[in-house]
């Protein structure tokens, strides 16, 4: 160490082998080389052997070095392809793979081109279209993007995981005024766009503003003089084409770099395809999942309209079949009753009789009233009449209790689409339950709504009800002591739920009772 000015810290192992310090350090010194002038020149015959010699393996030595160079760049150039064949093989989401193939095509560590431009075709419209950009605008622009990408020292996958989540957007709104322009007819054969489609391999088209093959329009949109047309075909269909440039930076697009390109475009046009028929197939398979759930509902509608039909039916059929011997037995016994002298000690159980068989009356009428209430008939009718149609009809039974029952008219109301008949049997129903048992109650009526709904308020702030009783009156002959009040409030519900009116009813703890129904005022759109 010390003696030789090329043997450094690190290469003492030279020292123990002539050989390698000969090849590797003395051919390329200064020294050797001034001695093998002065060699040459003192005349010796083996000079010009020697020189010979150095100069062959100085040759071959630059050689080696530029096939090491030459083999590590196609080493780099391998595993580049095996990673981007890895992603696309895999993917089958279609902004994932045009993620991955512009970026492999714009990266550094892929092709390097400054700027690509993917356009795919539209079968249903025949035109090929601008679909998608990524590169710089302008130099400021690709100095900080080659400084952020050098800097973060990212794979390929990583690089287009980056852009699809934070750019993608960005780079379409950033070219869209080219996109936009970039829509050219299948069927115009003369273009140079359409011509590269047709091709089976890469298109370089130099001095684009004066080609003969390409339109000022296209050469101006695109704003380079020398751009690359690689089209995409999947088993001799048309997928697209991509337009590559150094739109930056100006490099020659060299023979070799449109040989590489050529290689990518095979896997990534399958992908493309790959991927919109997996995106066509999920379509048509939310289409058929949704047809089947339309399906399965309207099976499960069906069987249970007929459930209901048979409940109508053998409901109908008993009511009547009741109704007729219990009218007879209460005309016979009012009849009775009229002829029967207060001070006959039989009197009061005829009244009993008239008493029980106007309850088992009314009760036929909410079965037949619950039979009507499975086919709604709807219209639109003024709620403010039907409110006061439905206390007009109550007025006998509210003077003979003794409660009052206020309602203010609403003007300048929507027509409610409502079955009139189903809905002032609710009215008259909750009403009747306020005041049963009950005397000198206050029930105030009030409407209110828009031009989607009105909401018919009935109160009676004078009456208290706990969270039980509230249950209870909801629930179809949860009310023992009277059968007559047993299905009243449930078939209300029942009435309003196929018609699509909810029926809210709140006990607060300050007290008082309110019943709110919510009318439609428009027509549902057939589903």
């Amino acid at each position: 160490m010390g003696d030789c000015p090329n043997i450094r810290e690190g290469d003492e192992d030279l020292l123990l082998s002539q050989r390698r310090r000969i090849l590797e350090k003395c051919c390329d010194c200064a020294n050797f080389k001034r001695d093998l002038k002065r060699f040459c020149e003192n005349g010796h015959p083996l000079a010009s052997v020697f020189s010979l010699v150095h100069d062959e393996h100085q040759r071959q030595k630059t050689q080696i070095q530029s096939l090491v160079s030459f083999l590590d760049n196609k080493t780099l150039e391998v595993r580049f392809l095996h990673e981007l064949g890895s992603v696309l093989q895999s993917s089958v989401d279609l902004e994932e793979v045009l993620s991955v193939a512009l970026t492999a095509i714009t990266a550094g560590k892929g092709f390097g081109m400054n700027r690509a431009i993917l356009l795919l075709t539209d079968r249903s419209h025949a035109q090929l279209k601008g679909y998608l950009a990524i590169g710089p605008r302008n130099y400021e622009e690709a100095s900080q993007v080659w400084d952020e990408i050098a800097s973060n020292d990212m794979d390929l996958q990583t690089l287009a995981q980056n852009f699809r989540l934070n750019k993608l957007s960005a780079e379409r709104a950033k070219f869209h005024d080219i996109l936009e322009q970039l829509s050219v007819p299948l069927d115009a054969t003369d273009h140079i766009l359409i011509k590269a489609l047709d091709g089976k391999h890469p298109l370089l088209i130099e001095d684009a503003f004066h080609h003969p093959d390409v339109t000022p329009g296209l050469a101006s949109l695109l704003g380079v003089d020398t751009f690359l047309l690689m089209p995409l075909h999947s088993r001799n269909r048309r997928i697209g084409l991509i337009i590559a440039d150094n739109c930056i930076t100006h490099h020659r697009i060299s023979d070799e770099d449109m040989l590489s390109l050529e290689t990518f475009t095979f896997p990534v046009a399958f992908a493309i395809e790959r991927a919109s028929l997996y995106d066509r197939l999920q379509l048509e398979l939310n289409r058929v999942t949704e047809a089947s759930n339309k399906l399965q509902e309207q099976q499960e509608l069906i069987v249970r309209m007929e459930k209901m039909a048979l409940v109508g039916r053998i409901t109908s059929s008993i009511a009547h079949s009741i109704r007729n011997p219990l009218m007879i037995i209460g005309g016979f016994a009012r009849s009775i009753l009229k002829s029967t002298p207060a001070s006959d000690p039989k009197r009061d159980f005829i009244e009993s009789i008239v008493s029980e068989t106007r309850q088992l009356e009314g009760v036929l009428d909410e079965i037949l009233n619950y039979s009507d209430s499975l086919y709604p008939t709807r219209d639109f009718w003024d709620v403010n009449r039907v409110v006061e149609t439905a206390i007009r009809d109550l007025q006998d039974r509210l003077i003979q209790r003794g409660c009052e029952c206020r309602f203010e008219p609403e003007a300048n109301l929507p027509q409610a689409y409502i079955d009139i008949k189903q809905v002032s049997y609710c009215l008259r129903t909750l009403i009747l339950n306020d005041i049963d048992g009950r005397t000198g109650e206050n029930i105030r009526i009030q409407i209110s709504g828009n031009s989607d709904s009105i909401q018919v308020s009935i109160a009676d702030k004078d009456r208290n009800v706990s969270q039980d009783e509230l249950d209870s009156l909801l629930t179809p002959f949860s009310i023992s002591h009277d059968i007559g009040n047993g299905l009243g409030m449930a078939l209300c519900r029942t009435m309003l739920d196929k018609q699509g009116i909810p029926l809210v009813v709140i006990a607060p703890p300050e007290g008082g009772i309110t019943y709110t129904i919510t009318l439609p005022t428009h027509k549902e759109e057939p589903s």
